[in-house]
């Protein structure tokens, strides 16, 4: 059985990086499956609920903050004002739903609470409080830095030596895990070992070290932290908003284009005529018909401007099926900014 004590900086850090999420998951499954059990001291928990407040409102306001940056370079940028309009528009609409988005990291801190309270919780007895005194008086790790209160950390990690001499029986192994490396690691050379001071309580077998979690749970099982760390590699990360919007300007010319050589395949056939504004006026003629002369040749220019921008082999001769996959992309991109579907003027 491995006894794991994880220090309040490991899961405060799991909540504001939702890329852990996949290991506090693979931690559960390990509880629930009996290969694990956690050391909880009382101090773990308190700090927890003391920040963890402050890690929900520090993720809204990191959201908030990101939002505000996006909109004042879209404001700057050339480009259409109609389609900037609408993205300022739906960025406007998503700053609204921060508390929504930002809740994620409440989510998360929502799991570890729940993992935290079903453990059973150490108190600090009076032996772990003098201990910790005692490296606090003698500026012993982690009380060696000047003008710092690191007794808490002091009482945390003699708790956590007090579970080693107590429960360690036949069978029984240990680890601990911090983020804190500037208190508990090596000052100097590799900060994956335990600092100078208690070095010697810890061990690579009985008694580990570790300044990560997915470094302590792949030593318990090695297989399912390869799996949770590949899905946390291979987390599909969201297009920028410049990507989608050069798709949909990309997408919008081909839908253009498209219609423009339907158009003049109409002409060909004298199924649509083209006509001088004077007759235009005269017989009082319509788009779906006729067009001006004037305006053909207009048309015949930007066909040639949208060549020259999309490149050969981006503007077909393509298939029915292949054209109304553009104008599907084009339909669902701007669906995700904000508009209805089947948006496709152009």
């Amino acid at each position: 059985m491995f006894n794991v004590l994880i220090d309040t900086s490991v899961w405060l850090d799991l909540a504001a990086d939702a890329k852990q999420t996949p290991l506090l998951d693979l931690l559960e499954n390990l509880l629930s499956d009996g290969r694990i059990a956690l050391l909880v001291p009382r101090i773990v928990v308190d700090e927890f609920n003391k920040n963890r407040g402050r890690i929900a409102k520090s993720s809204a306001k990191s959201l908030s903050t990101h939002f505000d940056q996006v909109k004042s370079a879209i404001r700057k940028a050339d480009g259409d004002k109609r389609q900037k309009g609408r993205v300022l528009d739906y960025l406007s609409d998503l700053d609204h739903r921060i508390p929504i988005l930002g809740g994620a990291a409440e989510s998360v801190l929502a799991q570890i609470a729940a993992i935290l309270s079903a453990s059973t919780i150490i108190e600090a007895s009076d032996a772990v409080k003098l201990r910790a005194a005692d490296r606090a008086l003698h500026r012993k790790a982690p009380c060696h830095h000047e003008n710092k209160n690191s007794m808490a950390d002091a009482v945390l990690i003699e708790t956590y030596f007090e579970c080693v001499r107590t429960m360690g029986g036949a069978g029984q192994r240990f680890a601990f895990v911090t983020h804190n490396k500037h208190d508990f690691s090596r000052v100097s050379g590799d900060q994956r070992l335990p600092h100078a001071d208690f070095a010697a309580s810890f061990s690579k077998i009985k008694s580990m070290y570790f300044v990560t979690l997915a470094d302590c749970l792949r030593r318990i099982d090695p297989m399912r932290v390869t799996y949770a760390m590949w899905e946390q590699e291979w987390e599909q990360e969201p297009r920028s908003l410049t990507e989608i919007l050069q798709a949909m300007d990309r997408l919008t010319t081909q839908v253009w284009y498209n219609r423009h050589k339907y158009l003049a395949w109409q002409i060909e056939r004298g199924k649509h005529k083209i006509v001088s504004r004077e007759e235009w006026d005269r017989r009082k003629l319509n788009g779906q018909t006729h067009t001006i002369d004037e305006i053909w040749k207009g048309a015949l220019r930007s066909a040639k401007r949208a060549e020259r921008k999309l490149g050969e082999g981006n503007y077909g001769p393509w298939s029915d099926f292949e054209w109304g996959m553009i104008n599907g992309k084009l339909s669902a991109l701007r669906w995700a900014l904000g508009e209805d579907w089947d948006e496709l003027y152009t």
